[in-house]
């Protein structure tokens, strides 16, 4: 006969160890179709080769991304942020390097490095900031039966928001400009070096892992180890060897397709390589996380703003081309675009609260951008984001200068 307690104890949960086994497995299974293309020398037609490299990079993303969080368990300090820093970006690099280095010998390629800078940018504020604060909120009420219209940022992210503002009035100078140059990307990649130094200078916290990331980190240290080093050279390997055919087929398979390959590089490459790091960020706001959640998007994007851009030049510069990567007009309005819309980001949250009205903003702008073409659409999308930034700066005025402030004063 069954005891009461055994009637009403809990089901057993799955084991850590097999969840990451699972997860890990599926993600290799994934990679393997185009590890054998690419390795065996087959050149699949280009809509084909699009998904075979496409679907390797998302997996390899994946295993970064675990790879990357459980990895703060072992690394602190300033060498972690950068380590980690590049981790997490580097499918996306891969892919936007590609077309600058291929842009110094074949010109075509320009608009492609543009486009797929740009449209990260623009994916990660317009979707993946209102996502996480609108499935944050819903977290927050279905969690602790309260009905809430914001999440709460903590007072350090001030400083994440600080070397954010600095990089996006930066960001300017280059539709003015019309060009990304070389001086550009030294000012930036010096930026985020100082920016990796100030968070090595904070406190060192616990790190807060779930699911597979949590069961990695949770392994004895030498096996843990091991798992990290695999998970980082297979991963690294993959996304090495899937870069150049996904970027490639892309610009094929949008002619053989009849698409424009211009979106396609600026849209399916970036949600391919941010997906990752999307559904961990809604994982965690779902989970009643959100301010962490938001953070960490909040740090990708000065990540974006500074890496990513300042790398442009460079590897277009070691591709054979001149130090300046020449933009034409219509990588010169997706650029100006996508700087108003970070300054309209920052603006909404500087005042460290995320409110669900000004999710609502980003996501329906963002949105709108889809059906808007040609360079009076995109002037105008501009002029919006630029008057919604200055009247939300007008109306958190008191936060503008703490803000600016914030990168070079010590953190409490």
């Amino acid at each position: 006969m069954t005891t009461t307690t055994e009637a009403a104890a809990p089901p057993t949960p799955r084991s850590p160890r097999a969840l990451m086994l699972r997860s890990i497995g599926l993600c290799v299974l994934l990679a393997l179709p185009a590890v054998v293309t690419r390795l065996s020398g087959t050149h699949p037609e280009p809509v084909l080769s699009m998904l075979i490299y496409g679907v390797a990079v998302f997996a390899a993303s994946f295993l970064l991304a675990w790879a990357a969080e459980a990895a703060q368990v072992d690394i602190s300090g300033g060498l972690a942020i950068a380590i980690l820093a590049l981790i997490a970006v580097l499918p996306e690099y891969a892919v936007d390097l590609y077309y600058a280095y291929t842009a110094g010998s074949n010109p075509e390629y320009v608009q492609y490095a543009a486009a797929n800078m740009t449209g990260s940018n623009r994916l990660l504020l317009g979707l993946g900031w209102p996502v996480v604060v609108l499935v944050g909120l819903w977290g927050l009420r279905r969690l602790k039966g309260r009905t809430t219209h914001a999440i709460p940022l903590d007072r350090d992210n001030r400083l994440e928001l600080g070397f954010l503002l600095f990089a996006g009035v930066f960001a300017f100078v280059m539709p003015l400009t019309g060009q990304i140059h070389l001086w550009m990307g030294v000012i930036l990649f010096a930026w985020f070096a100082y920016y990796a130094y100030r968070l090595s200078r904070g406190a060192v916290e616990e790190p807060h892992l779930q699911g597979t990331s949590a069961a990695i980190g949770g392994l004895a240290r030498s096996p843990r180890r091991w798992t990290l080093a695999g998970l980082f050279l297979f991963a690294a390997f993959v996304v090495m060897i899937a870069a150049e055919p996904f970027a490639h087929s892309l610009v094929e398979g949008g002619a053989s397709l009849g698409v424009d390959e211009f979106l396609l590089v600026q849209w399916v490459a970036p949600l391919a390589s941010e997906a990752p790091e999307f559904i961990i960020a809604i994982m965690f706001a779902w989970r009643g996380n959100a301010g962490a959640a938001i953070a960490t998007l909040i740090s990708s994007k000065v990540n974006q703003w500074t890496l990513l851009v300042g790398s442009l030049p460079i590897a277009y510069l070691f591709g054979g081309g001149d130090p300046a990567l020449a933009l034409d007009h219509r990588q010169t309005e997706e650029m100006l675009l996508t700087a108003t819309q970070t300054m309209m980001g920052i603006a909404l949250i500087i005042g460290l609260r995320f409110h669900h009205w000004s999710a609502w903003i980003l996501l329906l702008l963002f949105m709108i951008q889809f059906p808007v073409t040609g360079t009076q659409g995109r002037l105008i999308l501009s002029a919006v984001y630029g008057v919604i930034a200055l009247a939300a700066f007008a109306w958190h005025w008191k936060h503008i200068v703490p803000t600016l402030r914030a990168p070079f004063t010590r953190r409490r």
